[in-house]
């Protein structure tokens, strides 16, 4: 059984789901949210300073401050999917590996990664 055969048995069927969210989604996640929040929360301070209100000053600073927060959790987002990825396709114990075969949704997650 050749190679490519092996993994499209192991995401049954499911690899180029796989690789969209892999290689679109989580890219799109990862990078556009983040910027996109950030730019707003510039667009709200700088709005704040041009109208010189003090209070509206404070509670934009305070929104850009959540929103840098937000945005790097976001970012780190894919990273933690990763790893519980990993986790749940190498944490079978010895007692359970015959009858949960959970290493094939890894072999998944990294072909769709190619």
């Amino acid at each position: 059984m050749s190679r490519f055969l092996q993994i499209a048995d192991n995401c049954g069927g499911l690899l180029p789901i796989v690789r969209v969210v892999r290689k679109g989604l989580f890219p799109l996640v990862q990078i556009v949210i983040p910027i996109i929040l950030i730019i707003f929360a510039v667009i709200d301070l700088g709005k704040a300073v041009i109208a010189s209100d003090e209070k509206e000053i404070k509670a934009a600073q305070s929104r850009l401050i959540k929103r840098c927060i937000y945005a790097a959790a976001i970012f780190f987002v894919v990273t933690i999917v990763s790893v519980i990825m990993n986790i749940v396709a190498y944490g079978v114990t010895k007692e359970n590996a015959d009858s949960i075969n959970t290493t094939s949704w890894a072999d998944c997650w990294k072909e769709a990664a190619k």
